[in-house]
């Protein structure tokens, strides 16, 4: 190997350096060719992912085929698992539905591999591999020519996954130039075999087999494109299965990095998903790699009896892995979800609830979810909104102003939410979303304004509260009677304009609009009732004031309500049931 080495000329080392150059090239585009099929998928699968999510919850079966489902669709169980730590760290997932869901991911990856191994099929199968390539020339001609947004979808993924099986094919053709070199040829065969010798006993050599696989896959952080490049070099003969083996093991553990460095900065729950993922990557490497050690040689001649190609020797047993480890873990997801409790313990003081109402970046890969997220925070938003509007009545019927600080620190956190939530429209109206959800994104700036609006206004009332306290101001019973009237009104127009935002419901806007237009009138009868016993003598002008302000305050949140409950016109739909009417 030293004369070998020696016998180099400067021209096969820029056929080395400009061969490396062009395989990262290759991987390049395998790993843009699965970015752009996969963003695509998930964009068009959008209603559908939210269904698979919610079949998530049932049990820890459907979780593994959800995350098998997704991870198929997003070609990525790195994106999956930080998905899964973004659902987790909002309060979508629980930390055991979260578990179940990253088994399934690793399932779901192994699709990469064997599309990848498809691509190294003999020449006598080589046109569906053109095929596949081919399809990248007929997505681009579909996303150029037509102005229809599903068919320019479509096209992306084919663009997709035409890139995937041209980075693969730019690989292995790259590593074939090489080996045409007699010289190369044999120092790269020296090199693989000084590494691989005795890969098939437990010594070091597993170990640094193992670790080259988590190192270049943290690196890449892609666990299919290392998984492409093996299979590619398998294809080549340059590795044997036992060294494919264990690098494959290794990029297993090496994907979970994406998944922590994700999670730094969310809640106690999601960084424990993470470290669930971590584990059962861990654990599974730990249960195969000593048999294999051992075994390793005994499984290559019982695979080269049936499957004679190497590449797809490494496809299968990197699903059968995967498959095997999940069906061996599944019975103690409930202790990986310990064991990351101690490892993550809970904060001291840490108000778990704040941290979950906060959206979460990591949901802008799946807009979709993001989308019905925002509008969960909205609820959330209005719920504050409509308890400091009633707090802020108490306090104006009971003169007492103990509470004005909790008011304050809702209406402070209402402010803040509402700055969070517009930001957070804004990056998400810049990704690709469905024609539904644009416009949902559309209303949300609206309907945010509209709730803050509501807390402003709740805040008046409490000054009127300050005002009458300071000033010993009273109203008569009729007057309070009044203001019942008004209330009631307002939250019975908060409870149906709920039920229309929350479910997209329109069945409900007829009684919405019952409930604003009465506000309308206890506006008009309040003021025509002020006018007369202002001129019976009945009351203060100071009073009749602030009436006067409290009844106009009133009636304008009702408005807002009626706004937000109208925002859902663009998009919303009858659910076909029958609406119990309030009566008057």
């Amino acid at each position: 190997m030293i004369a070998s080495l020696s016998a180099l000329t400067a021209s096969n080392v820029l056929t080395i350096i400009s061969s490396l150059l062009m395989l990262l090239g290759g991987v390049a585009a395998f790993i843009i060719g699965m970015n752009l099929m996969g963003s695509n998928l998930e964009r068009a699968a959008g209603k559908s992912m939210r269904r698979l999510m919610a079949k998530a919850a049932k049990n820890r079966f459907r979780g593994i085929a959800t995350g098998a489902a997704v991870t198929a669709i997003v070609t990525s169980s790195s994106a999956t698992t930080v998905m899964i730590v973004g659902f987790v760290n909002v309060g979508l997932m629980t930390l055991t539905q979260a578990a179940s869901v990253i088994m399934g991911a690793n399932i779901g990856t192994t699709v990469t591999a064997l599309l990848t191994a498809i691509s190294t099929v003999g020449d006598e199968l080589l046109i569906i591999t053109a095929l596949f390539t081919f399809s990248s020339f007929v997505g681009m001609l579909m996303s150029m020519l037509s102005k229809k947004e599903k068919i320019k979808r479509v096209g992306a993924i084919l663009q997709g996954l035409g890139l995937i099986f041209v980075g693969m094919q730019f690989m292995s053709m790259t590593m074939k130039n090489m080996l045409a070199d007699e010289h190369i040829n044999f120092v790269i065969e020296q090199a693989f075999i000084g590494i691989g010798k005795g890969a098939d006993k437990l010594t070091w050599h597993i170990i640094v087999l193992f670790l080259l696989g988590a190192a270049l896959t943290g690196l890449v952080q892609s666990s299919s494109a290392i998984t492409a490049i093996v299979i590619s070099l398998a294809n080549e003969n340059l590795i044997t299965l036992p060294m494919g083996m264990f690098i494959i093991l290794g990029t297993n553990v090496g994907t979970c990095v994406t998944a922590l460095f994700s999670s730094l900065g969310t809640n106690v729950n999601a960084r424990r998903a993470a470290i669930v993922h971590l584990l059962f990557n861990v654990l599974g490497s730990i249960i195969f790699i000593i048999p294999l050690a051992f075994l390793s040689g005994h499984l290559e001649r019982f695979l080269n009896s049936f499957i004679p190609s190497l590449s797809w020797q490494i496809a299968i047993f990197h699903m059968a892995f995967n498959v095997l480890t999940t069906a061996i873990l599944i019975g103690f997801v409930n202790y990986l979800v310990k064991l990351a409790c101690l490892i993550v313990p809970d904060k001291k003081g840490a108000d778990s609830k704040e941290e979950q109402d906060t959206l979460d970046r990591r949901l802008l890969k799946t807009p979709a979810i993001a989308v019905g997220q925002v509008r969960r925070q909205l609820l959330s938003m209005a719920d504050k909104a409509f308890k400091n509007y009633k707090l802020s009545l108490d306090m104006l019927f009971s003169g007492d102003l103990s509470h004005r600080e909790e008011f304050d620190e809702t209406e402070k956190s209402i402010n803040s939410m509402n700055k969070h939530i517009i930001s957070f429209l804004i990056e998400l109206s810049l990704t690709e979303i469905s024609e539904t959800d644009e416009k949902k994104v559309s209303s949300f700036y609206h309907v945010a304004s509209d709730i803050e609006r509501i807390g402003d206004y709740a805040e008046n009332i409490v000054e009127y509260a300050e005002k009458s306290v300071e000033d010993k101001l009273e109203f008569s019973d009729h007057a309070k009677e009044e203001i019942r009237e008004m209330d009631l009104h307002i939250t019975n127009l908060y409870r149906y304009t709920g039920q229309v935002f929350a479910g997209s419901d329109l069945n409900y806007l007829p009684d919405v609009e019952k409930e604003e237009t009465a506000t309308d009138d206890v506006n008009r009868k309040m003021q025509q009732s002020h006018l007369r016993r202002m001129t019976e003598g009945r009351c203060t002008a100071e009073a009749g004031a602030v009436f006067l302000q409290l009844a106009v305050n009133m009636e304008r949140i009702g408005d807002h309500m009626n706004n937000i409950a109208n925002s859902v016109k663009s998009y919303g739909h009858k659910s076909g049931v029958t609406v119990r009417k309030v009566s008057k």
